[in-house]
């Protein structure tokens, strides 16, 4: 059974004429009348009685016209469904981000891209680096959007954004009056800092590679899943912390917090898609209202 033999059969049951359903479905009567015998000898029933020269249906096909028609419905419904998934009019796109992008960084894009595209449904999860590379590979998120860095071969990566890391103390910690650290000064303060797999640990752990500093050297008091449990602690006296401007700056700007004379690079955000999974319309479409 196909939809082209269910569409001859609706249109001669509507008609009780092979030629004037042919000439709707600009077929041949040959095509039609062949088209109506493979469906019957494919089914083995009859559909329809010859009576004389023209046909009208039997009580079989009589049950059967509603399901035909309700079949042709669904493919109909199904078409237009791909035609509004092909021109972004719906549809639904899976992302993962890392927690100092997704609370910080995405938010307006996310309501830009949904002003021009309402139809198309954001999922948006969050985590750490790690798990938001893990769930691109897997295919369960289309999009990954993270701040650290990914060793994943099997992961395309573009730079679409970026920030910096800034080293944060309490007003009467040693390090807030301090002119200048060098990066064996690190190692002398209690630190508060995010789990490992993080973006943001992972990205202080680099810069002080470069700088010449083991990070097992630091002294790690409370190791925290989340970037405003961190600062909460570091608030609360923990210890030095590193987070991105952006966390820290309520903070630093209400005096509860103040940046260290001690700077770090700037780390790249960087998003990433499978490079053998499918890339959906709506996929390229947030791709480019990042670029």
């Amino acid at each position: 059974m196909t939809l082209e033999r269910l569409r001859i059969f609706v249109a001669v049951a509507e008609r009780d004429h092979v030629t004037a359903a042919a000439r709707a479905l600009n077929l041949t009567q040959s095509a039609v009348s062949n088209a109506l015998a493979a469906l019957e000898a494919e089914h083995q029933v009859r559909l329809f009685d010859r009576v004389g020269r023209g046909v009208a249906l039997n009580a079989t096909g009589r049950a059967f016209l509603p399901e035909a028609k309700a079949v042709l419905a669904r493919a109909a419904a199904a078409e237009a469904a791909l035609a509004d998934l092909s021109a972004l009019r719906r549809g639904r796109l899976a992302v993962f981000a890392s927690q100092t992008i997704a609370s910080y960084w995405l938010p307006r894009r996310l309501v830009a891209f949904h002003v021009a595209h309402p139809g198309i449904e954001m999922d948006v999860q969050i985590g750490n680096t790690r798990e938001v590379a893990q769930a691109v590979l897997n295919g369960d998120a289309e999009i990954g959007l993270v701040e650290g860095v990914v060793d994943a071969p099997a992961l395309t990566q573009v730079q679409v954004g970026s920030d910096r890391l800034a080293v944060v103390v309490t007003p009467d910690h040693p390090w807030a009056s301090a002119k200048r650290l060098s990066a064996r000064d690190l190692i002398e303060s209690s630190w508060v800092l995010r789990e490992p797999g993080s973006g943001t640990r992972s990205s202080l752990e680099a810069a002080l590679r470069e700088a010449g500093v083991n990070p097992a050297d630091l002294l790690v008091a409370m190791t925290l899943p989340a970037n405003e449990a961190v600062l909460a602690a570091a608030e609360a006296g923990a210890g030095a912390t590193a987070l991105s401007e952006s966390v820290a700056q309520a903070s630093v700007a209400a005096g509860r917090l103040v940046r260290a004379p001690f700077s770090l690079p700037e780390r790249p955000f960087r998003l990433l898609r499978h490079s053998d999974r499918y890339r959906s319309r709506a996929g390229d479409a947030f791709v480019q209202a990042l670029a």
